[in-house]
């Protein structure tokens, strides 16, 4: 449950640094802000994995460069389902999802896989 927690943080923040740094994502308050942060790790852990098995034959040809289109997708369908989260089209949530993608990415290496792991003497 910790880990969850922490990247849900981790992916606030990167919404967060998301709406700073990309014209036409909007948040309107810290509450939806949490909630998509939340959504977005319950749809990144249920409904994307379907979605890449879906698309597999597609991300193979594009050398797995339709990954980056499915995220954008998972972050318009968190956008779609919370109130308050708007994103103007795809490229909006193109680029927001490769901003908070990165953020996790950085903040997944500092935490580990079950929390702060690397931090922990051995």
């Amino acid at each position: 449950m910790t880990g969850f927690v922490l990247r849900a943080v981790i992916a606030a923040f990167g919404l967060w640094l998301a709406t700073l740094w990309v014209d036409g994502l909007v948040i309107d308050d810290s509450i939806s802000l949490l909630l998509s942060a939340a959504l977005l790790g319950i749809v990144n852990a249920f409904v994307r994995p379907v979605t890449i098995f879906l698309t597999l034959p597609v991300t193979v040809v594009t050398l797995g460069f339709f990954l980056l289109v499915v995220n954008a997708g998972m972050l318009a369908l968190v956008a779609a389902l919370v109130p308050g989260f708007h994103i103007d089209g795809f490229w909006t949530a193109f680029w927001g999802s490769l901003l908070v993608s990165l953020t996790g990415w950085v903040g997944s290496w500092f935490i580990g896989p079950r929390g702060f792991d690397r931090l922990k003497p051995r």
